[in-house]
């Protein structure tokens, strides 16, 4: 889907400590990152942030609240969620090497968002942060029944004492 990409760009020059940003995604944003996360619907994507800054290196943290609709995995039904939990983002300078050379990153380096010297992108940082906080496995009430119908075990059917508890009835 083409359209208006959730992007909120600071340059670095621009970033001071204890900066305070408030982003609210528009309608067509919102339409472009619900498509990105094959999302059925985003109603609301916010994120209050203060920003920290040492060097090169900036630091976000605030909250991320969102108002989401996910597919049903067994149904497709729609299942409603809210989303407001706590963020930290780290944004660093890119890691210099030639294209053949092999980069360790540290577990520390995981949860970094690189940039590129100039500036970073804290709508882009939020719509991923929200990738991460969705439920990877929304169910529905009727979920159980669409398993069901499809054949599907459910855990106590087809774990390890299954079989013992069909002995025991013989």
């Amino acid at each position: 889907m083409s359209g208006v990409e959730f992007s909120h760009k600071l340059g670095l020059a621009t970033i001071r400590d204890g900066q305070r940003v408030e982003l609210s995604a528009n309608e067509a944003e919102r339409a472009v990152v619900a498509a990105r996360l094959d999302l059925l619907g985003l109603d609301r994507l916010d994120a209050q942030l203060t920003l920290g800054r040492d060097g090169d290196e900036v630091r976000a943290s605030g909250r991320l609240s969102a108002k989401v609709t996910q597919a049903c995995v067994a149904s497709g039904e729609p299942v409603p969620a809210t989303v407001d939990q706590a963020i930290v983002l780290l944004f660093r300078p890119e890691p210099h090497g030639t294209p053949d050379e092999e980069l360790e990153l540290s577990e520390e380096d995981c949860d970094v968002i690189f940039h590129d010297g100039r500036e970073i992108d804290l709508g882009q940082a939020v719509a991923d942060e929200l990738s991460l906080s969705l439920d990877p496995y929304p169910r529905s009430p009727k979920a159980e029944d669409a398993l069901k119908e499809a054949g599907v075990l459910s855990e106590a059917e087809a774990g390890p004492f299954a079989a013992l508890a069909a002995l025991k009835g013989k």
